[in-house]
């Protein structure tokens, strides 16, 4: 399908089944969004050779870059939070994690499911981490390991929630007391991994 992004259409896209894409994000060449998934404004994904594969519940915060390398696709699991004016070059990153603000991933790199980049970690070519490393610095290393599956996954229903009102033009998902009686569920669905099955 075409996918029209800041008022001209581009490359063919193949597989974009995002919940939301904001109308200055920018999407060139192979690129798979995954169901649920939302792009927020002025992200970039861009796929001149190789491709990228974002999968479902997965979201591209503001100013966020994502690109492949010359021999490296870029590869984002489920439950992905890629937060503001963070890079993803040609790497691959597991399901339910975040990648903190500024952070850069480069080629090659392998970032375990359920792991953390801490906001302006630099994670050099070809770096693993297992999972649920908590990794930061530059050049980044694990500073610890911990279980933040579940706090990740929450931040990307956050993410999904927010990206269902701003498809309706509302742009206040995150406040008042509905908003709670919605956090204080969703928890509860998470913490028993009932959340899965729902997305």
């Amino acid at each position: 399908m075409s996918v029209r992004s800041g008022g001209a259409a581009y490359m063919q896209m193949q597989e974009i089944h995002a919940l939301w894409i904001a109308p200055s994000a920018q999407i060139f060449g192979r690129v798979a969004i995954g169901a649920g998934s939302s792009v927020w404004h002025n992200a970039v994904l861009r796929a001149e050779c190789q491709e990228i594969r974002i999968g479902r519940m997965t979201n591209l915060q503001d100013f966020s870059m994502v690109h492949v390398g010359y021999d490296d696709a870029t590869t984002i699991g489920d439950f992905c939070s890629i937060a503001h004016h963070a890079t993803v070059h040609g790497c691959t990153l597991g399901d339910a994690c975040l990648v903190g603000i500024g952070a850069v991933i480069m080629d090659g790199a392998v970032i375990g499911a359920g792991s953390i980049v801490a906001g302006g970690a630099v994670v050099p070519e070809r770096r693993r981490f297992e999972p649920g490393s908590v990794i930061a610095g530059v050049p980044a290393r694990a500073i610890a390991v911990r279980e933040s599956a579940r706090a990740n996954r929450m931040n990307a229903w956050l993410y999904h929630r927010n990206a269902q009102f701003y498809r309706e033009g509302r742009h206040r998902a995150w406040d008042g007391p509905e908003f709670e009686a919605w956090r204080r569920a969703k928890q509860a669905e998470i913490e028993g991994d009932l959340d899965l099955r729902l997305a």
